[in-house]
Order: structure tokens, then C-alpha cells, then sequence
């Protein structure tokens, strides 16, 4: 009975809007993922030979790199009316949004990745006879994943947050709930699907995190190293000098 008076109190946290509502939530939810998911493999899928294209060609790389950058300070409303001449009232609007948003990191990243493997690697690797797309694909990126990575948390943290704004359109996934709730001051409803944005951005973050963990362990056995390299180092400890 207590629970469903929170209903009727219009509280912020009730269980029984939990109960009651839980298959909306998931459907949210799931829309939300959805968006997400597709809007970064996009960008990357983009970003990537935009990336390329930069390295190999100077000429490009201020022109990519500079209208990525425009893009970016688009504000989120404009960049959604802008588009649905394009796509119609549609979730491609928010996912072509999303995916141009998420450019300038995912371009910047992959070339500040790129530039910062050692030419010594590039070398060795010529020498053993790797071509231009052996050597990117089996050394360079390898090398350049901690900064590719860094981007696509980012971005990805980004999008979810950004996803909340095709609530406009009807395509927000958890912002269709917090703009319902906004207008029908609805407590229960925005706090819970404020608070799934959160644990889906932290999670996703935590998720790519332990992805980059596995696909980099030489940056891990790098910093265990450490404490027993200067301990090899020649130095006598703190009170055990010569007698």
C-alpha cells in the first residue's frame, strides 16, 4: 500500500513505478544500447580512413581536421533540425548526428596514436619485409591502441549522454522518459531514467576499459615492472648504510 501511495505522492524514488513501469524502462533502455552501439561503430567506421587520409595526405589534414571540429560545436538541436530535411522524422537523424559529433575525438585520437608509435617499430618492421597494410594493421595500430582506445570511451560516454536529446524526435531511448517525466513532473519516472543514463555511460566506460586492459597487457606488465627494476637499481635502503 506504502508503494503505491508513492505513486499518488508523486515522490522521486517509488518501487512500485519500478513494477509497474519495467517494461517501458527495458524498451528505453534497449533503444538507448541500440543507438548508441550503432552511432560509435559508425563514427569509427568514418573516422578511421578520414584518419588515414590525413596521415598520408598533409593537404587533407587540415580540412578533415577542421571540419570535424565545426561539426562538433554544432549545438545538438541544430544538428538534428538540420538533418531532418534529410532523413525525416527517423532515429537515422539522431544516429547521423551522433556519428558526426563523435568524429573529431575518434579522428584526433587515431592520428595522436598513430604519430606516436616509435619509428624504430616502423623500421624493424620494413626490414622484415612488412608491407604498408601489414605494417598498420599488425604493428601500428597494436602500439596506437591506448590512444584509439582513450577516444572511443570518450565518445562513447559522450553518445550516451547526447542520445538523450533525440527525445525530440521520439528516438532519445531513456531521454524519451526524462522528457515525459519533465513535462508531467513525473519525480519517479525522470530520477529513474536519469539514474540509467548514468550506470549505462559508467558502464560502458568500464566495459572499454577492461577491453583495452586484455588488448594492451604490455602497458600493464610495463608499470609492474617498474618497482622491481629500481630495486635492481644499485641503492642501498633507508637504514642499512655501511658500517
Amino acid at each position: 500500500m506504502a508503494d503505491r501511495n508513492c505513486l499518488i505522492s508523486n515522490e522521486w524514488v517509488c518501487g512500485e513505478y519500478l513494477r509497474t513501469r519495467g517494461d517501458e524502462l527495458v524498451d528505453a533502455t534497449l533503444q538507448h544500447v541500440g543507438i548508441t552501439v550503432v552511432s560509435v561503430g559508425l563514427g569509427l567506421a568514418v573516422a578511421f580512413p578520414l584518419a588515414l587520409l590525413a596521415r598520408r595526405r598533409r593537404a587533407f589534414a587540415g580540412p578533415v581536421l577542421g571540419l570535424t571540429t565545426v561539426l562538433y560545436t554544432v549545438p545538438s538541436l541544430a544538428m538534428f533540425s538540420l538533418l531532418v530535411p534529410v532523413f525525416g522524422l527517423s532515429a537515422s537523424v539522431v544516429v547521423t548526428g551522433l556519428v558526426l559529433y563523435s568524429l573529431t575525438i575518434l579522428v584526433r585520437n587515431i592520428l595522436a596514436g598513430l604519430a606516436a608509435v616509435p619509428e624504430e617499430a616502423r623500421e624493424a618492421a620494413r626490414g622484415m619485409g612488412y608491407g604498408p597494410v601489414r605494417l598498420l594493421f599488425a604493428v601500428e595500430l597494436p602500439l596506437a591502441l591506448p590512444a584509439l582506445m582513450a577516444g572511443l570511451r570518450i565518445t562513447t560516454v559522450s553518445t550516451v549522454s547526447l542520445t538523450t536529446v533525440g527525445a525530440i524526435l521520439h528516438y532519445g531511448g531513456l531521454g524519451n522518459l526524462i522528457y515525459e517525466g519533465m513535462h508531467s513532473y513525473f519525480k519517479a519516472q525522470v530520477l529513474t531514467a536519469s539514474v540509467l543514463c548514468v550506470v549505462l555511460a559508467v558502464g560502458a566506460d568500464l566495459l572499454l576499459l577492461l577491453v583495452q586492459r586484455l588488448l594492451t597487457p604490455w602497458t600493464r606488465a610495463g608499470r609492474t615492472d617498474r618497482p622491481r627494476r629500481a630495486g635492481r637499481s644499485g641503492r642501498v635502503p633507508a637504514g642499512e648504510g655501511a658500517v
